[in-house]
């Protein structure tokens, strides 16, 4: 089997595209495997598409949602300090942190 550089693939690719022929008889007039061909033409697309991204990155603009009044828990604690979050604490997770706060 003949190792084909990038130009001759390029070229094959072409030349399907100006032929106007199926693949089927493309490929049997170049004297290339319809399952060859469909290779290249594969790996042909997910060049360009990769060319079309920033090393798979996307970008993305991130927005602050707004907080709901109902989510957001406040508690002063006897020393003075406050604890304000969005976040939902189980049970034990807030005792501790209560109990974190006021040992400081």
């Amino acid at each position: 089997m003949k190792k084909r550089t990038a130009e001759e693939i390029e070229r094959l690719l072409q030349g399907y595209k100006e032929s106007g022929l199926s693949r089927q008889e493309y490929c049997q007039r170049e004297g290339i495997p319809v399952t060859t061909f469909d290779y290249y033409r594969q790996r042909s697309t997910r060049k360009a598409e990769a060319k079309g991204r920033t090393a798979g990155l996307v970008k993305v603009k991130l927005e602050a949602a707004p907080l709901q009044a109902q989510s957001v828990f406040r508690l002063t604690l006897a020393n003075g300090r406050r604890i304000e979050s969005s976040w939902t604490f189980s049970g034990a997770h807030l005792a501790r942190l209560i109990r974190i706060a006021e040992a400081v």
